[in-house]
């Protein structure tokens, strides 16, 4: 599906270089796309759809892979950092939304962090103490020490954050793939139950809990998006990219779907939907004599793997706006010698630890997806202006108008779905974006004109 209008220019058009293969940007995707999120929100999806788990799983997949075509589309048209703020500039044209859409993102990243720091302080945790779950009174300084240590990392630097995440996905993977062994394993053996993978929750009507559970499902997709700040160091953008993004979601899916069968197999859903880890029940059930302690601690691997990744990412990206003046300027402050946003870091790191307080994992996570929704809808309504508005002189992968519409219906009854509390939620974030927003316009207004009184004196 990619054009073939004019040679590629854009393989120059960049000053940095070009140096990520479509086999290293695949992993890197595959990589930010696997995480915490499969580790903990199982046993929600198991409240709304009992055992079959399979069904908002592939829901969510449509829903990324239609997605994933817009982006597809606009990232190799356009091969440069940014994302769905960049592409909504181009398409409109107006600061304000430029700045929301990248507030959205920010945002989503304090709060998947949140959510994750909710997890760190659960049954995976309380495993290593024989508590079947950690009262407040301890949960709650656990969330706080653990947000603070990534705060420390992120302030370290970059290089530190994401030599971790090399180490940490190896690792997260890995515990995939034992649950998915231990269920096989459990299946071939004759034990556990493959009926209740058809099985419903009994309490619930199948279409409703199935879309409810799958903005729990979208939430596990979520990490593809981030793929777009590597554009400008992807060799061949037009060629790796849509191969690597839909060949890392597909993998990502093919996991989780293992997952989700091997699950329902072996572990009853109300079991699961009681846990905060679920897939610890599945290795415990296995019988199999895998320690709880050493799942646990991959457990909590990639759950600090998956909050450190967005911490950082909501820091650089508060930095971004402040660089740019659509956020007040003491954002875009730098610690000398680590050469790290350290105002940024330490304000998302604020808001992270507040954010925990107010919301349990689904809420939080729920609410997310609500915020990433709202970005996936500008891009898909940017491709469609910009495939009218704005032509390239390079080849670029291109899909058919059918699929960001697709998009946005989907997007839009994803949407229906969303609890008032998420609803809430995302309307605060709002507010404080746009007070945000006011308050960098007249900073910026009082600097335009004292630089103008500066002159007139001179």
């Amino acid at each position: 599906m990619a054009t073939t209008t004019a040679p590629d220019s854009s393989e120059h058009d960049t000053r940095l270089s070009r140096s990520i293969t479509t086999t290293l940007l695949f992993f890197f995707i595959v990589g930010d796309t696997l995480g915490a999120g499969i580790y903990t929100l199982v046993g929600t999806m198991a409240t709304d759809v009992g055992g079959m788990l399979w069904l908002p799983l592939v829901i969510a997949l449509v829903l990324a892979l239609l997605t994933a075509g817009t982006y597809a589309e606009l990232i190799t048209k356009y091969p440069h950092a940014g994302g769905a703020s960049r592409y909504a500039d181009r398409a409109f044209d107006k600061p304000f939304v430029t700045f929301i859409i990248g507030f959205l993102m920010l945002s989503s990243g304090i709060t998947t962090s949140a959510a994750l720091a909710n997890a760190f302080a659960g049954d995976y945790l309380a495993s290593f103490f024989g508590d079947e779950s950690l009262p407040s009174s301890v949960a709650i300084p656990v969330r706080l020490v653990f947000l603070a240590v990534l705060i420390a990392v992120n302030l370290r630097g970059v290089r530190e954050s994401l030599s971790a995440n090399v180490v940490f996905t190896c690792i997260e993977v890995s515990g995939l793939v034992l649950v998915i062994v231990l269920a096989a394993i459990v299946f071939g053996s004759g034990d556990g139950d493959p009926s209740r993978i058809l099985t419903p929750a009994s309490d619930t009507p199948l279409l409703s809990g199935a879309f409810a559970a799958s903005i729990t499902a979208f939430f596990s997709f979520l990490g593809f998006e981030a793929a777009a700040n590597m554009a400008e160091e992807v060799k061949e953008p037009t060629r790796a990219y849509p191969r690597a993004l839909f060949g890392a979601i597909l993998t990502a899916a093919t996991v989780y779907l293992l997952i989700a069968l091997g699950a329902a197999i072996v572990v009853d859903p109300t079991t699961m939907a009681e846990s905060t880890g679920p897939l610890l029940e599945v290795v415990k059930a296995s019988g199999i004599g895998v320690p709880s302690w050493l799942f646990s601690a991959i457990a909590l691997v990639a759950i600090t793997n998956g909050a450190l990744l967005f911490m950082v990412m909501a820091s650089r990206a508060t930095y971004g706006l402040a660089e740019v003046g659509l956020l007040p300027s003491v954002f875009g402050k730098v610690l000398e010698g680590r050469r790290t946003p350290w105002v940024a870091i330490l304000v998302v790191g604020g808001a992270t630890m507040a954010m925990s307080m107010i919301g349990d994992v689904s809420q939080l996570a729920d609410t997310t997806v609500l915020l990433l929704v709202l970005v996936f809808i500008s891009a898909n309504v940017s491709v469609l202006v910009l495939k009218k508005k704005d032509s390239v002189d390079h080849d670029h992968f291109t899909i058919p108008s059918v699929v960001p519409v697709l998009a946005l219906l989907a997007s839009l009854l994803l949407l229906t779905q969303m609890e008032s509390t998420v609803w809430l939620v995302g309307a605060g974030y709002l507010v404080v974006g746009v007070v945000l927003f006011l308050v960098a316009r007249a900073t910026r207004k009082r600097e335009v004109a004292s630089e103008g009184t500066m002159e007139d004196r001179v």
